[in-house]
């Protein structure tokens, strides 16, 4: 055995190992104090987090949980990136979206990105975006043959890559420098507006660009049509799979070869700010196309080509500075992922058309995370955490199951229009619209902590986009709906809806069941009016009429004082005028004059649109 110099410096290796058992008993002992008698696994699932598609988030990892052998960078199965050098050398390719009727506009705004670290464009063409004939206008000044072209024009896509390689023509880009991606992608247009699309043009470009244009792939696998629908991470990676399936039969049956059509394919994913899951389904995204492609014979072949969106489903219309923290864990994520392409989404994004500010600070969020924290100069730093790990490998399996199903029904062209793939991502949405509804699934802003004073960011209207097929959902939709009427009211009364929290105690007895109720009732824009000092039965009257509260109160405390005071409390509350009185917290003794409680895990949708009901707020 060496023996090391003392330098001050402790080893690990110098304590003995701690054994599985014994963290569970640690674990035990905290329970217990929280009144939970619990021994062994069964402690370890009190602190387990259930996700979607079956998927548990355990307290501990340990290395034998760990998932089989992911291999190397570059090297099948591609777990740990498609390239052996990652992106290392210089950053992942940072990808803005633009959009927008007007060439002019659009093109100062690409000249601008690309003078700012913007490394290549995504631009939406025809009807939904920029006319076909207005994007010689708005490349214009461009140098094709260094910054990537990705299109997405849905059923006007082979108009669109036409025009875009008549341009390089006119240009004189020769065909070896064009690089990006054509963006034809029937499926995901089916998908979004319930068009079926003929696969002919898609073929014919793809065999255009794996002839003629090596650095350009003609067909766009996108997921986020089912991202956006509510579906889940597995359900997305199914159906990206079942797409990129579909493709691939129809390009080897249009004379390609299974190399040649793997390299037709780029796939879109929605990064969320859930960094770990997103970490996982990229990873675990990669692993899947990797087995599909061994199946096919061409497993060197098979490294997928990844362009990361940060999520619109998580975007928020209500406090929507928040996104940019959203977005920045989304992009750090996807980056760290090993995603090929990343596009930050703007924080206005649902607002409508970005401002050149929000543009800035999208393209900055990039460079910020590459530039100087670093983030690109190690290839798959997540690698090896044993959480990371068996959570790819889980969601890998879970999206295999789900592709499968997809497969049995006829592929994805059937199960979309069976209704298969709509009732799946339905049902997933319900399950997760309960959790955002109780409040176990917190928006910062609009669910939790939200700021009625704030003043609205006003944006020039977005392209309306394509409509008709899959449902657009958002996290904060049910919020937005409650927001909304108490904006109408204020509009037509001068004031909000408010309800009266009556804190009784000391501050030490009320803050936290008052700050609970607070956010609560603001979160459906129902202004919380305290009273500046403690309330007892005799102030409770006067404290309440000031109020100028609308019929509503709540009783904020502890158990303690319920017992005492609560009664006495809420029968003042009532001779002044109050026709509900609700009581936060779930004492073990109910007082009789409470009407209701609100209470952590309560459905707080439904008592907020209640409670606006009885406001005589117009829905």
């Amino acid at each position: 055995m060496t023996v090391l110099p003392d330098d001050g410096l402790s080893l690990a290796a110098e304590f003995p190992d701690a054994t599985h058992e014994q963290w569970q008993r640690l674990v035990e002992g905290v329970l217990r104090k929280s009144g939970k008698e619990v021994s062994g696994e069964a402690a370890e699932d009190a602190l387990s987090t259930t996700l979607e598609d079956g998927l548990t988030t355990r307290p501990l990892y340990t290395a034998p949980e760990t998932a089989a052998d992911t291999g190397f960078p570059g090297f099948a199965p591609f777990v740990r990136g498609g390239r052996a050098e990652g992106n290392a050398a210089d950053g992942w390719d940072v990808r803005q979206r633009h959009l927008g009727g007007d060439p002019v506009r659009v093109n100062e705004a690409v000249l601008a990105d690309l003078e700012n670290g913007v490394t290549s464009l995504w631009l939406t063409l025809g009807r939904d975006g920029i006319p076909l004939d207005g994007l010689a206008r708005a490349l214009d000044g461009v140098y094709l043959d260094l910054a990537p072209v990705s299109l997405d024009a849905g059923a006007e896509y082979a108009e669109a890559a036409r025009a875009l390689l008549r341009l390089y023509a006119e240009r004189e880009v020769a065909p070896a420098a064009a690089r990006g991606c054509l963006g034809a992608d029937p499926l995901g247009h089916e998908a979004r507006t319930g068009e079926a699309l003929g696969l002919a043009d898609a073929l014919e470009l793809a065999r255009t660009a794996a002839a003629e244009y090596p650095g350009i792939r003609a067909l766009a696998v996108d997921a986020l049509p089912y991202h956006e629908a509510g579906g889940s991470a597995a359900e997305e990676l199914g159906l990206s799979l079942a797409t990129g399936v579909a493709y691939l039969r129809a390009l080897t049956g249009a004379g390609l070869s299974t190399e040649a059509a793997l390299g037709q394919l780029e796939f879109r994913y929605a990064a969320t700010a859930d960094q770990f899951l997103t970490i996982a389904k990229l990873r675990a995204a990669r692993r899947l196309w990797a087995r599909v492609a061994e199946a096919c014979g061409a497993p060197e072949a098979g490294a997928q080509r990844q362009h990361a969106v940060t999520s619109p489903v998580m975007m928020t219309r209500r406090d929507p500075w928040v996104n940019m923290l959203r977005t920045t864990v989304a992009c750090m994520a996807a980056g760290v992922a090993g995603a090929d392409s990343v596009t930050v989404l703007t924080f206005d994004h649902e607002l409508g058309l970005p401002d050149a500010f929000a543009r800035r600070i999208a393209r900055n969020t990039s460079t910020i995370l590459v530039e100087e924290s670093h983030l690109a100069r190690v290839i798959d730093p997540a690698g090896g955490s044993y959480y990371v790990e068996r959570l790819t490998d889980e969601l890998a399996h879970a999206a295999w199951e789900f592709f499968q199903t997809v497969e049995k029904a006829g592929g994805q062209a059937a199960a979309l229009r069976s209704g298969l793939v709509a009732d799946h991502l339905a049902a997933t949405w319900a399950a997760r619209s309960k959790k955002i509804a109780k409040r176990r699934e917190p928006i910062t802003g609009v669910s939790e902590f939200p700021l009625l004073s704030e003043k609205p960011v006003v944006r020039e209207p977005a392209p309306a986009g394509p409509t008709g097929g899959l449902p657009r959902v958002r996290r904060d939709e049910a919020y937005e709906a409650l927001r909304a009427r108490s904006d109408a009211h204020l509009a037509a009364t001068g004031a909000r809806p408010r309800i009266f929290l009556a804190a009784l105690g000391p501050a030490a007895a009320h803050t936290a069941r008052a700050t609970f109720a607070s956010n609560l009732f603001q979160a459906g824009g129902v202004e919380a009016v305290h009273d500046p000092v403690s309330v007892d039965p005799a102030t409770a009257a006067a404290a309440y009429t000031a109020s100028g509260a609308d019929g509503m109160a709540v009783l904020c405390s502890s158990d303690a004082l319920y017992e005492e005071q609560a009664e006495a409390v809420a029968e003042a509350l009532r001779a002044a005028g109050a026709t509900t009185v609700f009581l936060a917290g779930r004492p073990g003794t109910a007082p009789t004059a409470v009407d209701e409680y609100v209470f952590a895990g309560c459905d707080a949708v439904a008592v907020l649109s209640s409670v606006l009901d009885r406001m005589g707020v117009a829905s």
